[in-house]
């Protein structure tokens, strides 16, 4: 089976992002970049599958600027087998990446596509909804663990109420949370072997995809600061400041 695994370029989650002055988005000028954690997962998966026998191929995808090839050789170093690099300067929403990911699936036609359940930057958590919507393939969201016996995959999905456990007929589309798993190091040797690993360099054109963004952000504005906090002496003075100051009870 060949697991396709999309991967985003974001900024690195140990920076502090900073708004631009203009407030037209995030600052991302000389600022660190790296795979999106959730990717990661998504990338580990698809290996500790691979090395049970599971799937055969691993394809990683990234979409935006050139840049994004290193992201791509981030996740051919974990494992993956070969990459392909959507590249345009167009800002990508979530309804052109599922495009653009159907028209790659119609290509490839993978068992399986894992992805990060959400990216880091914008938080969407919606592009595997939509892919899934597209192809009309099943899907489990927010996987915490998922185990494949032939042609079923089961996923245990993390839910509002604790867990839910399904089951579905392959190819599906899956999206992963955090306790699914934890990514492994690239070793020295895997990165140097990643370097020589295949990477097709393709543009949206190529895939018959228009990428016009359909959603205009019309303002990025920094989070207000919170006020620092106060102490109260009784249980009383509390309820009395969340009452008629807070007006919350």
């Amino acid at each position: 089976m060949k697991i396709l695994v999309p991967v985003k370029r974001v900024v690195d989650y140990n920076v502090k992002v900073r708004v631009k002055t203009d407030g037209s988005g995030i600052e991302t000028a000389g600022v660190k970049m790296s795979m999106n954690p959730f990717d990661e997962i998504a990338v580990e998966e698809a290996v500790r599958l691979k090395e049970k026998g599971v799937a055969t191929e691993i394809v990683a995808i990234s979409m935006g600027v050139a840049q994004c090839a290193e992201t791509i050789r981030t996740a051919l170093a974990m494992g993956a087998d070969r990459g392909i690099l959507v590249e345009t300067d167009v800002e990508l929403q979530p309804l052109a990446v599922a495009k653009l990911l159907k028209a790659i699936a119609d290509v490839e036609q993978p068992g399986m596509i894992v992805l990060g359940k959400q990216a880091i930057d914008d938080d969407m958590s919606a592009t595997g909804q939509m892919l899934a919507a597209l192809l009309g393939w099943s899907q489990g969201t927010f996987a915490s663990k998922l185990t494949v016996e032939g042609e079923t995959l089961t996923v245990t999905r993390e839910v509002d109420g604790g867990l839910e456990t399904v089951a579905l007929k392959l190819p599906s589309i899956v999206t992963t949370d955090l306790r699914l798993n934890e990514p492994r190091y690239a070793s020295l040797p895997n990165i140097m072997k990643a370097r020589k690993k295949p990477i097709d360099n393709k543009k949206p054109a190529d895939y018959g995809v228009d990428p016009t963004p359909r959603l205009t952000t019309i303002r990025v504005d920094e989070p207000p600061s919170r006020k620092a906090g106060v102490k109260v002496g009784s249980v009383a003075e509390l309820v009395s400041k969340l009452k008629n100051e807070a007006k919350v009870i």
